[in-house]
């Protein structure tokens, strides 16, 4: 790779319209590199550095999405949008009978049709005709409908990494402790602070070393009740969109206050729409911004308006390298120098935004419980959070809370 000296990118960028700069997000020089207080000389050299491992980030995401597409061939394919999804499967939201028509004269014929339960979304999934690529399937069926709200059913992925091996920890600090919180995610097994659990996969519900660690830093945090939503199961195409929509219409049903989702997909209308409609009955839906690195595309669900957009941080208080970046930036936690039990009950070593979420998630569960609205809520937590600024948002919640128990 040829390096561009640091000073000849800053000239360049400021030539880029707003827009392009944006594309390649490389925020206000301090917000790159951390403190505002280092040299000149060690602020370039490290934004220099920051430009050319983000772009390495980026491949890696391309080539971690294609292994998956390639070794899930049967369940999954790209998207007109190249996005991985449901092979041969789209969504009609909305659907009206005269539509549905029209589709099955075209060959699209209905696999499942219903409503989102709890969110009242009616919704048509439709297969495409034999041997037609979503890729050119899903247009098609647009140019058919053209009033239509159409969808790939697009997956989701997991935004951390548990490891083998330990961490440092650190007692959770004295704040306000309990609460309620919903986990959408994989499954996990029995236990006494689980207050229910639900599988919308095939195989679900199905522990997984992911949603574990989520519970545990969760129960270490103080959590008093959880409710899990296994969105993947053994399904090669679990964790769509389709499967998060039907898992926070559960979470409304079951009353739960907050609900956190540490997955990073494309912008998906029906899991837009579920959001909209969720929160619209009260839920807090707190969301991590994936770990593709800022350069990546923006992550969803935390991208979508007044969802609670949350980054990671190291016990240093430095936001993850290979962080992503959102639409919008609410908190930060820890995501990084964590420890949470595992699924065979060792401790084992978390990195990722997937963790910072859900510690978020519990101080803003702790408060709700005191609090008669989601704003007060809010403010409550604003008013614990440390550290206000660009990179963190409104501030770093949980900052002693990285052990899980």
């Amino acid at each position: 790779m040829v390096r561009i000296p640091a000073l000849a990118l800053l000239a360049g960028l400021a030539l880029l319209p707003s827009g392009s700069v944006a594309q390649i997000a490389v925020p206000p020089l301090g917000g790159v590199v951390g403190r505002l207080d280092a040299t000149l000389t060690d602020t370039l050299g490290r934004l220099d550095r920051t430009v050319r491992s983000a772009d390495d980030l980026v491949r890696a995401r391309t080539e971690r999405l294609s292994r998956f597409v390639a070794g899930n061939a049967a369940a999954v394919e790209y998207d007109a949008r190249r996005q991985p999804a449901r092979r041969g499967e789209l969504l009609v939201i909305d659907p009206t009978a005269a539509d549905l028509r029209l589709a099955a004269g075209a060959g699209y014929s209905i696999v499942t049709q219903g409503s989102i339960e709890g969110l009242d979304i009616p919704y048509a999934e439709l297969a495409v005709p034999d041997r037609m690529p979503l890729s050119r399937a899903e247009p098609a069926l647009r140019r058919l409908l053209p009033r239509a709200e159409i969808t790939a059913d697009h997956i989701y992925f997991a935004s951390g990494a548990v490891t083998e091996g330990s961490a440092r920890t650190a007692g959770t600090p004295r704040l306000p402790r309990g609460g309620t919180v919903g986990v959408i995610d994989g499954g996990v097994g029995p236990g006494g602070d689980l207050a229910g659990q639900a599988g919308f996969a095939i195989g679900a519900p199905r522990p997984s070393a992911h949603a574990q660690a989520i519970r545990s830093l969760l129960a270490g945090a103080g959590t008093a009740r959880l409710y899990f939503a296994d969105i993947y199961g053994s399904d090669p195409a679990g964790g769509n969109a389709l499967a998060i929509a039907r898992a926070l219409g559960w979470m409304i049903r079951q009353g739960v206050p907050v609900v956190s989702i540490s997955l990073v997909g494309p912008a998906n209308p029906l899991v837009r729409r579920a959001v909209e409609l969720a929160r619209a009955k009260g839920l807090i839906v707190v969301a991590a911004v994936g770990n593709d690195g800022p350069a990546a595309p923006a992550a969803y669900p935390a991208s979508y308006p007044g969802v609670i957009a949350v980054t990671g941080i190291d016990r240093q208080n430095r936001v993850l390298f290979e962080a992503g970046k959102a639409a919008h930036l609410d908190y930060a936690a820890p995501g990084a120098d964590l420890t949470a039990i595992g699924l065979d009950g060792r401790r084992v070593a978390l990195r990722g935004t997937s963790f910072a979420a859900p510690l978020a998630a519990s101080r803003i569960a702790a408060h709700r419980v005191n609090q008669d609205s989601q704003l007060s809520t809010l403010q409550a937590v604003d008013a614990e959070a440390q550290m206000r600024g660009p990179r963190v948002g409104r501030g770093i919640l949980c900052a002693g809370c990285r052990s899980g128990t």
